[in-house]
């Protein structure tokens, strides 16, 4: 009888011939009933695959990453035989499940509109209700190329995939989709589902070839979650960072210069507020700040390997006759700076910090407000230490995260351990230790993680962290790799106890990571109520008419002298105009200046959340203002 071992290590025996489901439901009913697919010896299969022999298995649930996919992508192929009922002579091209949720891509339909998006749910219910099986065909590419011979872009994919490992899912007996799956058993899963935007794309994301209509979508086992889902969605697009940055004036974006930010005053306050943050931090960590070169030649980027893994996410100009590159990361320049000197081991670890800019050539129909740029600045930095450091310096980096996430920000998050991918540069067996020292240094810091098998960097394995919002969303924000690789082919070496020269080891380290990237999630994570201590405007004075606008002004200067940052409204408006045009701006503090105040010296105290403190005398105020700055209260 075959052996199948589970996650938590204990074994059971099936009998011969059985599937997934049936050894599943051998474990427990319960999560049989759970169940979208299965996880095989690390490959995900069909409930309805045949275990051969002994093997590890695991229950795909809606409860994981990975069960989502399945789901999500699943709901895409609802969605494309929905489409093909409605518009026979639709050509779908490919419909994977991504972050939140599905999309499906189409060539040969008319221009969609919203009533269109109804029609096409309203028939994704009736397959729903259909029930209909979902089945596994393993087929050759000759049968592939006759079983969608009228559809080009299947075609295509078909000539690029080896023989023998095409597949196709059909549901029920007639649709039938080129997949190399898992899927749900069947469409009746598919109980609650979404479709949410219409947008063009082009085949394979390239301009030059055909345009497509691309339709998006989302899916769950249950009516409830989607209510909550669409719920989140709402209060997410009262958040969003883009409408927001408009709003209180803290950045923008111009068609001349996609991907790149403009930050203005506001918003230049919050950058350099979090820059002024991480650099107190390392002054006490041992960091050491330094400035590098934007433009480089390409020579740089050969030795890096960049050239050869990375060179169509770069910008690149023709410079002095020669090629090069404007910076899309700083590993390769810091391990020039490295060698600008000789090292001893006395000097490890070496902990260098950068801030330069950097650009990246993100495809322009992926930019994304903040979250997605080509133009960005990274707290990004680089640890050159000795093997035997490692684990400590891995140690110190988890409690920079900590301190920044949990105590910081009060932002949950969850580790990703990031292993081998596919293409890769150096030896299996650094590799190995890398991604040993990483786990260990997981377990150790009692931090819980799940395992991203291949998707390491191509020069060494990673940890990615994933912290929460407000609204349960997840994102990629800090990182720690360990890189055997960059400082062998750059020879940053150091002399060693025995007199020796050792190649050292390169940490990267990022813990806000793009700074971009995190000023827009925070924006929507504080729905911008920024706290205090990054809030652009700390402190509004409120005069109740023109006479008592010097007072006000006076006020403010006193409490910038003390480090806060307040401004006058001396606008002709009346106090409840301002007041409300203060609360729009989102102020923390708002005070409300006249006669009574300016005889008294105490003030009248409102917050943005409409709580109100009486009857406070000035210093008071200004002292409990920067108790709360300093702190960094959230």
């Amino acid at each position: 009888m075959p052996k199948v071992t589970l996650p938590d290590g204990k074994s059971i025996d099936v009998k011969q011939g059985a599937s997934a489901a049936e050894a599943i439901g051998q474990i427990s009913k319960r999560l049989l009933s759970a169940s979208l697919a299965a996880e095989v010896n690390g490959k995900q299969v069909d409930l309805s695959h045949v275990l051969s022999g002994d093997c590890s298995l695991k229950a795909l649930t809606f409860d994981s990453d990975e069960g989502k996919e399945v789901f999500w992508h699943s709901g895409s192929h609802l969605l494309a035989q929905a489409v093909v009922r409605i518009f026979p002579t639709a050509a779908p091209t490919i419909g994977p499940a991504i972050e939140e949720g599905f999309y499906y891509d189409f060539a040969d339909i008319p221009p969609l509109k919203p009533e269109d998006l109804a029609r096409i749910e309203s028939e994704m219910a009736a397959i729903v209700r259909e029930d209909q099986p979902s089945k596994r065909a393993e087929l050759s590419r000759k049968e592939a190329g006759k079983l969608f011979s009228s559809n080009r872009f299947k075609l295509e994919m078909i000539a690029e995939i080896p023989d023998g490992e095409h597949s196709a899912y059909y549901s029920g007996e007639k649709w039938v989709d080129l997949c190399r799956g898992p899927h749900l058993p069947s469409t009746g899963f598919l109980k609650a589902f979404k479709l949410t935007k219409v947008s063009s794309a082009y085949w394979r994301a390239d301009s030059s070839k055909e345009q497509l209509q691309r339709i998006y979508g989302i899916a769950f086992p249950e009516k409830k979650m989607l209510d909550e889902y669409l719920q989140r969605l709402s209060e997410a697009e009262k958040r969003d960072h883009r409408k927001l940055g408009v709003q209180l004036g803290l950045f923008a974006f111009h068609e001349w210069s996609p991907g790149s930010a403009f930050f203005l005053p506001k918003g230049t306050i919050i950058f350099n507020e979090l820059l002024d943050f991480l650099k107190a931090e390392y002054i006490k960590r041992g960091y050491k700040e330094v400035i590098t070169p934007q433009l480089f030649n390409k020579a740089l980027w050969e030795q890096s390997g960049h050239w050869q893994y990375y060179q169509e996410n770069m910008f690149l100009l023709d410079v002095d006759d020669t090629e090069f590159s404007l910076k899309p990361m700083n590993c390769p320049s810091h391990c020039l700076l490295y060698n600008m000197s000789s090292h001893s081991y006395r000097d490890l670890p070496l902990r260098i910090a950068d801030f330069c800019m950097l650009h990246r050539n993100e495809l322009r129909g992926v930019l994304g407000g903040m979250t997605r740029v080509r133009k960005f600045c990274m707290d990004d930095s680089h640890i050159y230490c000795a093997p035997e450091q490692i684990g400590s310096e891995i140690d110190g980096m988890l409690d920079f995260v900590k301190f920044v996430y949990t105590d910081t920000f009060k932002m949950s998050f969850v580790a990703k351990l990031s292993t081998r991918p596919e293409k890769f540069m150096g030896e299996i067996s650094q590799w190995d230790a890398a991604e040993r020292h990483l786990e260990d240094a997981l377990k150790k810091n009692g931090m819980p993680y799940s395992l991203n098998a291949g998707d390491g960097a191509f020069y060494g394995p990673k940890i990615d962290f994933l912290v929460k919002d407000a609204l349960g969303r997840s994102w990629q924000l800090a990182t720690i790799q360990v890189d055997f690789q960059m400082p062998s082919r750059f020879k940053c070496e150091y002399e060693g106890a025995d007199g020796s020269k050792h190649t050292s080891v390169m940490l990267h380290r990022a813990i806000i990571g793009s700074m971009e990237r995190f000023i827009g999630v925070i924006t929507e994570h504080f729905a911008g109520k920024f706290p205090l201590w990054l809030s652009p405007v700390q402190v509004s004075l409120l005069a109740v008419s023109d006479t008592y606008n010097g007072f006000a002004e006076e006020l403010a200067l006193r409490m910038r002298h003390a480090g806060i940052r307040a401004e006058a409204n001396a606008r002709q408006e009346t106090i409840g105009a301002k007041i409300r045009d203060a609360q729009l701006e989102k102020i923390p503090y708002m005070l409300v200046v006249g006669q009574k105040e300016k005889e008294s010296g105490r003030l009248a105290v409102r917050t943005r959340d409409g709580k109100i403190e009486n009857d406070l005398p000035i210093d008071s105020f200004i002292n409990k203002v920067k108790r709360e700055i300093e702190t960094r209260a959230i």
